[in-house]
């Protein structure tokens, strides 16, 4: 700990008062640091120090867009990501319909290509952002789905029923999609529950985004996974940004890449759910 006091006592240019461990999950630790001023900081360390980076990318390029609050990223190198601190406090009235109005006006940011500047991380996993192109369906398949399945082969979790499944999926992936067609808008990229936050007025903070352009489906699928976002969400959502015709039948081709993810980052407790995911389009 005294190591870790002195690198941050060079890096916040102030004499540290205190530093309270704040857990932190299977890749990375936090904590909450104060310093002699009395300013509080996040700090985030993860063993794969590209992560510091590549988060810091992520946090900036959802400040940039004014529609959501963000936790300002004060420094990164290699040691650490320092962040601002944000206190949260109770839920707001209406906080869900704030929350889905800000996060459909997040998706109103758009780009020419599918992908983004740089590959980053999903969980711990490397997420494949380049080359960057104007095909969703060709950027989907291949930089999603065919890079977690290949994983999935290396990790010893793929079977015949997979691969089969998997090809399916290539071979229909064009009829799948077809009509969605929107222009590129920037994700979070990992919209779960335990990813947002609220600040120190109650108002919702998207916080460990995995970022890229994409089809902003893909973002709302995510949230279905594992709860934590109600009716007045998604309602508010559609209101301010109408969804397109047929993506409740699309919803399950986005949950498909985040759960092979889970397959590979926690085991074959996911298969069963890949392969229903997948008959899904059989």
């Amino acid at each position: 700990m005294e190591n870790i006091t002195k690198k941050l006592e060079e890096e916040l240019y102030q004499k540290v008062t205190s530093i309270t461990p704040l857990g932190g999950g299977c890749i990375g630790n936090a904590m909450k640091v104060t310093v002699e001023s009395g300013t509080n900081y996040f700090i985030k360390q993860y063993e794969n120090s590209k992560m510091h980076f590549a988060e810091a990318n992520g946090l900036n390029e959802l400040k940039a867009t004014n529609s959501i609050r963000i936790p300002r990223v004060v420094k990164v190198n290699d040691n650490f990501l320092i962040l601002e601190f944000i206190e949260s406090a109770s839920k707001v009235k209406n906080f869900s319909e704030k929350f889905g109005v800000q996060f459909a006006q997040l998706h109103k940011t758009t780009n020419m290509m599918f992908g983004y500047f740089e590959n980053n991380f999903i969980g711990s996993t490397e997420q494949i952002n380049l080359p960057q192109t104007n095909s969703w369906t060709e950027f989907y398949f291949n930089n999603r789905l065919l890079y977690q399945y290949k994983l999935a082969e290396k990790n010893g979790y793929s079977t015949e029923e997979l691969k089969k499944g998997i090809q399916h999926i290539e071979d229909n992936i064009e009829n799948i999609l077809e009509g969605s067609e929107e222009n590129p808008s920037l994700l979070h990229g990992d919209l779960w529950a335990g990813n947002y936050i609220t600040d120190q007025r109650g108002n919702p903070c998207l916080i460990d985004p995995a970022v890229y352009y994409g089809h902003r489906e893909a973002d709302l699928a995510m949230t279905k996974l594992f709860g934590g976002f109600d009716s007045k969400f998604y309602s508010a959502y559609n209101e301010e940004f109408p969804l397109i015709e047929g993506w409740e039948h699309r919803e399950n081709i986005y949950k498909l890449y985040h759960i092979l993810n889970h397959l590979n980052l926690f085991g074959s407790g996911y298969y069963q759910q890949v392969i229903e995911l997948i008959k899904y389009y059989s």
